[in-house]
């Protein structure tokens, strides 16, 4: 029954919109705690940092998410092993669940909940057999993140849980589900469903974002927790700033005029944070500005493991901004 009450929780928490889970947050925050004590045991067990362990965590689950080719989380733990690294390659059993014959056969299934079983369906024995694949290693940060690429094979998937580390470390917490809207509410500003338009400059392609229309010098606010990945020119997006937060999202704001004071690559940003202000640059060279109204480009873009894509930003600005609205009731 307690699998079937996360596996629904996180279902809701992930697929449906913000506003349709507002009342679930609690219950939500109830399951990180449960996750966090795992994942300090196993701290303990393996002297894998367990912030580290939930970044992998975090970063598994929204892999899961939003691809078709994995099965869906049905327990606490969103980190998936293969049945032919469980069991090992040669094993003729993908399912088994004997330590011996598992060990036997080259497979990192162990148990780590001592009930005799190496279960691929057991949370404490999925994040034992990570977190011991990881620990053969040795200890350190610098161990594990040869660790990491050697389990995933993908300089872009270790990148992504050490930037997830660093945030989790940052906040002291799992509990990461806050957003702002990209612009204070107190300022004039417009938008509308732009994505997938078509765009002509620099080549035939489609607008990957959401203009939010507003005065020279309006501030740019992080819409989630995330670690700033990008911060520079970029000659369609002028001076623009990447941030990626915990769900393996890549958010970017474009046409920036400037920077925030400090900001800077590697930095973690909370919600409402300000990152800089509204431009016009881009379309040019470094400096090029004032060649259309000044605005935020505001985009989307997911990593499911193996690439990233983009999406419509639009439906989460406008739950973002009815958010922001209820707030200053």
């Amino acid at each position: 029954m307690f699998r079937l009450a996360v596996a629904a929780m996180i279902f809701l928490t992930f697929c449906f919109p913000p506003a349709a889970v507002a009342s679930q947050t609690d219950e939500e925050a109830q399951i990180n705690t449960q996750r966090t004590l795992l994942f300090k045991d196993m701290e303990k067990r393996t002297h894998i940092p367990w912030k580290l362990l939930a970044a992998a965590d975090e970063f598994e689950r929204n892999v899961r998410l939003s691809r078709r080719d994995l099965p869906k989380q049905t327990g606490l733990i969103g980190i998936y092993i293969q049945p032919e690294r469980w069991s090992g390659p040669l094993s003729p059993a993908p399912s088994e669940t004997d330590p011996a014959r598992i060990q036997l056969f080259g497979g990192i299934g162990k148990d780590g909940s001592g009930d005799g079983k190496a279960d691929p369906a057991n949370d404490e024995d999925v994040l034992y057999s990570y977190a011991s694949f990881l620990s053969q290693y040795g200890r350190g940060l610098e161990n594990t993140k040869i660790g990491l690429w050697d389990y995933y094979q993908r300089d872009k998937s270790v990148s992504l849980i050490l930037g997830h580390f660093k945030i989790i470390d940052r906040a002291n917490t799992l509990n990461l589900s806050g957003r702002s809207f990209p612009v204070p509410l107190r300022y004039n500003y417009s938008y509308k469903s732009t994505w997938g338009d078509a765009r002509g400059w620099g080549g035939r392609r489609i607008h990957e974002g959401t203009d939010l229309f507003a005065d020279y010098g309006v501030p740019v606010l992080a819409t989630s927790y995330g670690i700033v990945e990008m911060k520079g020119w970029n000659r369609y997006g002028g001076w623009r700033v990447g941030i990626r937060d915990i769900r393996n999202t890549y958010h970017y704001y474009g046409h920036l005029n400037g920077f925030a004071k400090n900001l800077r690559e590697g930095m973690v940003v909370k919600p409402g944070q300000v990152i800089g202000s509204v431009g016009s640059s881009g379309y040019g060279p470094p400096g090029t500005a004032g060649k259309f109204p000044p605005h935020l480009h505001y985009g989307m873009y997911k990593d499911n493991g193996r690439t990233e894509w983009s999406f419509d930003p639009y439906p989460y600005l406008r739950i973002w901004e009815r958010m922001d609205k209820k707030k200053k009731k």
